[in-house]
């Protein structure tokens, strides 16, 4: 069908106007002041912007092993009614997504009933064991856009350096969760004043950085790609921005929560604040979006990590980490980021879409004639309390929730395909 949307503000890559869209298929056919234009579906966009659909590389759908959480279908859903456009989920499914098959399977799966596009993460080790690595040509044959043993780290650093070697050779991208297990242990929160305050065991800075210094030394050796996933601390920011000086290939991302809280939300022992990595302290956030505004951070993803109430009404030091974020990410960074000053509306854009698709080699991520029609609109004046009641996720465990931000997502376009409009 063709769309025509009309009078709205468009993020382009390199400045806003305002213009209409014509979609036929699922391409973008016309950008500019379309009168006279018919199409099939008109939308009026006045008042309201369009930006390209977001690109997450770094989510949780749990199907399969644990659909009690989420699945394929509901995490799609809640990821187009953020304006998520494209997906990647991690392998820390169970089975994890090790072998061909599984990863077929998901791909399979995602083809029958994702509104959105699922790119699979596959495993970097069997079993994400960090004792044998996987077949990484015939899971990239099978599906998997990058490779990665996130919820936990390959510890060893040779295993790691032979993942690099190998993953280059199939022109694969590793993402790292960098953590030290050992220095991390059985940690619940940052470790600093308000875990002492709270009487909960800490997690060291250290945990993360010096994973983060190892493979980024190990790709710098190697002359190979690395992706540095969810990073919390300054001192993870810094080791990145001077390997991106000496012309290491290495690319990073950072969550909304790493930038928008700190670890005093962990005062009220809100098992949503305990999170892998932990909130850090307002140094950390400082540096983080000192990042994102140098460039030192290249992309914004959720880190989706959804989990059953029974699961999270447990005691902090028993509940598990994570929190839930396609709904909220476009809010929270456009409220934390753009309405602070920060940044401005394209850079943000840039961090959700233009980035992410380019370091995972997707044709998406920019709003161009001839591109393809993955679109987000919305409702930059709105102001309003997040209510993770509402979401389209099974889960509930949102840090988010009772926040007030400003920015609605109003609608989604994938592939020329209208998927949300509220």
């Amino acid at each position: 069908m063709s769309i025509l949307i009309q009078n709205g503000q468009i993020v382009l890559a390199d400045k806003i106007v305002k213009s209409d869209i014509l979609i036929e298929g699922n391409r973008i056919k016309k950008i500019g002041l379309l009168s006279g234009v018919k199409a099939d579906k008109v939308i009026d966009a006045a008042g309201k912007t369009v930006m390209a659909g977001f690109v997450d590389m770094h989510c949780h759908l749990r199907e399969p092993g644990y659909e009690y959480k989420e699945d394929i279908l509901s995490g799609a859903k809640s990821a187009a009614a953020g304006g998520f456009t494209s997906i990647c989920c991690m392998p820390n499914t169970n089975p994890p997504l090790d072998t061909p098959a599984f990863t077929k399977e998901v791909c399979s799966r995602a083809a029958a009933v994702s509104p959105v596009k699922i790119y699979p993460v596959g495993a970097i080790t069997k079993g994400l064991k960090s004792v044998q690595l996987t077949d990484m040509g015939k899971l990239k044959e099978a599906g998997a856009i990058a490779l990665s043993d996130d919820g936990r780290p390959v510890e060893s650093a040779l295993m790691m350096r032979n993942a690099l070697a190998e993953a280059a050779k199939h022109d694969l991208l590793v993402i790292s969760h960098t953590e030290d297990v050992l220095l991390s242990a059985d940690g619940v929160v940052n470790d600093g004043g308000n875990a002492a305050k709270a009487g909960l065991k800490g997690i060291p800075r250290d945990a993360e950085e010096v994973m983060a210094a190892r493979d980024i030394i190990l790709a710098e050796n190697l002359g190979t790609r690395v992706h540095i996933a969810h990073v919390s601390t300054a001192g993870s920011v810094q080791l990145v921005r001077e390997a991106k000086a000496r012309g290491v290939k290495v690319t990073a991302e950072v969550c909304p929560h790493h930038f928008s809280a700190t670890d005093k939300e962990v005062l009220t022992r809100d098992t949503s604040a305990k999170i892998n990595p932990p909130l850090r302290e307002d140094s950390d956030v400082a540096a983080i979006i000192e990042g994102l505004k140098d460039g030192t951070i290249d992309c914004i993803a959720t880190d989706h990590a959804p989990h059953s109430a029974d699961e999270k009404q447990q005691d902090i030091t028993k509940a598990p980490f994570g929190t839930i974020g396609f709904e909220s990410a476009f809010a929270v960074s456009y409220t934390y980021l753009v309405e602070s000053g920060a940044l401005d509306l394209i850079a943000l854009s840039w961090l959700l879409s233009r980035n992410p698709a380019r370091i995972l080699g997707l044709g998406s991520g920019v709003i161009a004639e001839g591109e393809v029609a993955d679109l987000a609109i919305v409702d930059l004046n709105e102001s309003y309390i997040i209510d993770a009641g509402t979401f389209k996720s099974k889960a509930r465990n949102c840090l988010f929730d009772g926040w007030r931000v400003k920015g609605r997502v109003l609608g989604t376009i994938a592939d020329g395909e209208i998927i949300e409009m509220n």
